[in-house]
């Protein structure tokens, strides 16, 4: 008698947290997506918190965020479930789901009771350089524009030494 495997798709979602997170609020979200897939039939094979990370561009004028890391198994509707899920959570500023593998037996999946666990998060006060309102606005150069001013100015000059001074045209 043949049995019947259980297949399921292997997904890993990354979610990015505000930096002034508090560790309430992280943890908050991580039981609720531990809810979400074990209410849709999936499996949670690994959790992880990368940190405080600088992000690549301003996201809602953050400059940095807590970066978090799940890998579980489930069918379709999980994904769905779970970045609707989300989209609610006021503390999470992006997120994103990638399919790893198609076809996974979940009887050879091993999963590691410390890793599924959420390790609570515990990030340092951070003191961010503060920016005076005038700079926000452009109305006080940063030292990298005076520096290339500068160096604008000595190739300018330069180029006046080198040439000719021109003689006025006769009519």
């Amino acid at each position: 008698m043949a049995t019947s495997t259980q297949q399921m798709r292997e997904y890993e979602t990354i979610y990015i947290l505000r930096p002034d997170v508090d560790a309430d609020t992280a943890d908050k979200v991580a039981h609720r997506i531990g809810e979400v897939v074990d209410r849709e039939s999936g499996k949670l094979v690994k959790f992880e918190t990368w940190g405080r990370r600088k992000l690549a561009y301003d996201v809602s004028k953050h400059r940095k965020g807590v970066y978090v890391y799940v890998k579980y198994l489930g069918k379709g509707g999980l994904v769905q479930e779970l970045e609707r899920n989300l989209r609610m959570q006021d503390a999470v500023l992006k997120h994103l789901t990638v399919q790893t593998a198609e076809f996974v037996d979940v009887e050879t999946v091993t999963i590691d009771p410390e890793e599924v666990k959420f390790r609570r998060l515990e990030l340092p006060a951070e003191e961010e350089e503060k920016i005076s309102r005038e700079k926000m606005l452009g109305l006080i150069e940063g030292e990298r524009r005076e520096e290339r001013r500068d160096e604008v100015d000595e190739f300018v000059g330069r180029e006046e030494e080198e040439a000719e001074p021109s003689e006025p045209e006769a009519n």
